[in-house]
Parts: structure tokens; sequence; C-alpha cells
């Protein structure tokens, strides 16, 4: 995605309604911990090099207590023990150039220097040690919960209507390797987790195996069906839903391990089409759609009550398709098709009927 697009994303996601703030699991520079190690090591060798330096070209200001003479060594162990605040007292600077170059150039590079170690320290050390044991809270509560793998336009919006429809949105953990999007998430209340979806760790993370369901909208389909792969390596059971933009993709997320699979690209070509001929049809599938709609489309087990009766009888909404026992049971049989036990109805009807009760509200994960 090009940047202003990404900035006009950015923009709509933080023009929509907070929720509440979210968690953020293992958010860190992009950089490893080796690399950042290094980094900051030839930081520490340049800072250094020009304490040395700056001694050495004024080492006329400094007077050896043990033989009267500077020499180089003594440069290097005078700027060692300088930055370093030891201090024998063996070499000290004696002009006033000396003391203030001391003053006013080393002393702010010898802060410096030790603000970089004691960051550090915190960022391999500390702050591992608190990452690993937010993650383990959070862990523990997450049950029941849905993964959302990759934030990207799609993935936003998909997360926005699984909170319209009743999900808690702290029972959210979006993964995605950027970090400003895992920001964006946490700013919506979702539990925004930095890492690759592909990867047996961060899905492990995330506890896809006590997932309801993993939304897979990487943004591209080689990536998403490996994702697909590796959620279906780790548990057999969790519903996976794939995003894929080209058909003759559509099989192969199937065959590894989607439940559902959608394309956007496809459901737009129809409504598109739909759109030539018609005026009113295409908002009002839209409408149906999204749960903020005047209609919306839900889908529930046949209550006992309605054992027995067509699908014309069941009152709460219009039911436009029963799933039984592996067939789908169309609109055109609704005077005939005698609803049975453990049927799955489909029903459009009026916000707040004929829909699922929404899941209790979570406690506050953290």
């Amino acid at each position: 995605m090009d940047k202003p697009a990404e900035r006009r994303l950015q923009d709509r996601r933080r023009a929509k309604p907070s929720l509440r703030k979210g968690k953020l699991l293992h958010v860190r520079s992009g950089l490893s911990a080796e690399k950042t190690l290094l980094v900051r090591i030839g930081i520490v060798i340049v800072l250094l090099t020009l304490v040395i330096a700056v001694f050495w070209f004024d080492r006329d200001g400094l007077r050896d207590n043990l033989d009267d003479h500077i020499s180089f060594p003594d440069i290097l162990y005078f700027a060692m023990i300088t930055v370093t605040t030891v201090g024998y007292g063996d070499i000290v600077p004696v002009s006033h150039t000396a003391r203030l170059i001391d003053a006013f150039a080393v002393t702010p590079i010898r802060i410096f220097i030790w603000f970089i170690f004691l960051g550090t320290a915190y960022e391999l050390v500390v702050q591992r040690i608190v990452e690993e044991f937010r993650l383990s809270r959070i862990q523990k509560q997450l049950q029941g919960h849905v993964v959302l793998c990759g934030f990207g336009h799609s993935g936003f919006i998909a997360a926005q209507e699984t909170v319209s429809k009743g999900h808690p949105a702290d029972h959210i953990v979006v993964i995605d390797e950027s970090e400003d999007r895992i920001q964006l998430a946490a700013e919506c209340g979702f539990v925004g987790l930095l890492g690759d979806g592909t990867s047996e760790d961060t899905l492990t993370k995330a506890c896809v195996g006590r997932a309801k369901a993993v939304i897979v909208s990487t943004g591209r389909d080689d990536t998403t069906i490996l994702v697909v792969l590796t959620v279906r390596h780790l548990s057999a059971a969790t519903k996976i839903v794939a995003s894929i933009k080209q058909e003759e993709n559509i099989k192969l997320a199937n065959l590894s391990g989607a439940d559902l699979v959608v394309s956007p690209p496809k459901i737009g070509g129809y409504l598109m089409a739909d759109a030539v001929e018609t005026r009113h049809a295409t908002p009002f599938l839209c409408d149906l759609m999204s749960a903020g709609g005047q209609m919306v489309l839900s889908e529930r087990r046949a209550e006992p009550d309605e054992v027995g009766k067509t699908m014309a009888e069941v009152t709460g909404g219009m039911v436009v398709q029963v799933h039984s026992h592996g067939r789908n049971i169309p609109f055109t049989e609704r005077n005939r098709y005698i609803i049975q036990s453990q049927d799955t109805l489909l029903i459009i009807s009026p916000p707040g009927e004929g829909k699922i009760p929404s899941p209790p509200r979570g406690r506050g994960l953290g």
C-alpha cells in the first residue's frame, strides 16, 4: 500500500470512536536483540573515540602526577576512568580549558553512555521479564476469543463488525508485523500482538487453540494460505475464515484447512454487476451485511417451539434458508419444509430480533 493510502487509512481509523484502550504484547523495535546490542555498542565506541580525541588534542591541559608526561596510553586510560566515573586522581585536568571541556563536553557524553547501558539492561532483561509476565496473565483469560491476522483495511472493518455483533473488543487479538497498526489496534480496544502470523510461536502466544475463530486477512494470498496451514496445524477444531483475492487460490485455501473462504474482489464484482441493472438492491445487500444496518442477517439454531413448523411460520424475522444435515433448504420451500431439531436457520430481521444473544462482556485483560 502506498504511503498516502496508508495515511488515509490511519486517519480513518483514528476517526472511529474509540472503544477502550487495549493491550500491546511484545511491541518493540523492529531490530532483533542482537542487532540492537550491536548498534548500541557501535554508538558507545564512537562516543569513547570522541572523548579520547578531545583529551588528546587538549593533552597539554592534563597533568600526570606519576611522571608528569601525558602519552596516548595515558589519554586512553584517563578517558576510560573518566567515562566510567572511577577517577583515581593520578591524571587530572589543570588548565581552565581542560576543565571546561570535561564539564561541558565529556560529562554529557558520560551521562549519555550510562543511559545507553541502563536502557539496554532494561530492554534486554527487565522489559522482557515484564512482557512475559503480562503475556502470561492475558493468555490465562483468552478463551473463545477471535484472532485476526492482518490489520489492513479489510481486517480493520472485520474487527469493528465483530465488535458490533456483540464480541468483546478485549477478546479480539490482532496480529500484524507493523508496529503502527498494532498501536492503532490497541487504540481501538483490541489486544495487539506484534509478530508474523505465519509463525507458530506468534500464533501460540495468541492461543489459537482456544480461539473461537481465526480471521486471516493478510492482503497476500500466499501468506494467507501459509497462515491457514499453520493455524490448522496448531488446532484442528478452531474455525478459520480466510480472505482470498484470486479466484484460483480459493480452492487452495479450502484444501489448506480454511472453514470459510471470502473473496472480496468476487463479492465486489457481484455487487457492481447487480448495480448496473438495479438501483436499490446493492445498497440493501450492503446494509444487510452490516451489523449497523436497518435489517440484519443472522444465523441460529432452531428453537424447540419452532421444530415442526414451516419456515413461513417462524416469527421474529424471515427465514430465507435452512441448513439441515448437510442440505441447504432454499427460500422457495418456506411453505413446505418442516423445521427439524438441530436445523440452522438463516434469518433476516430488524436489529435485535432473531439474533443470537450477545456473549457477556469479559473482564479487562492485563
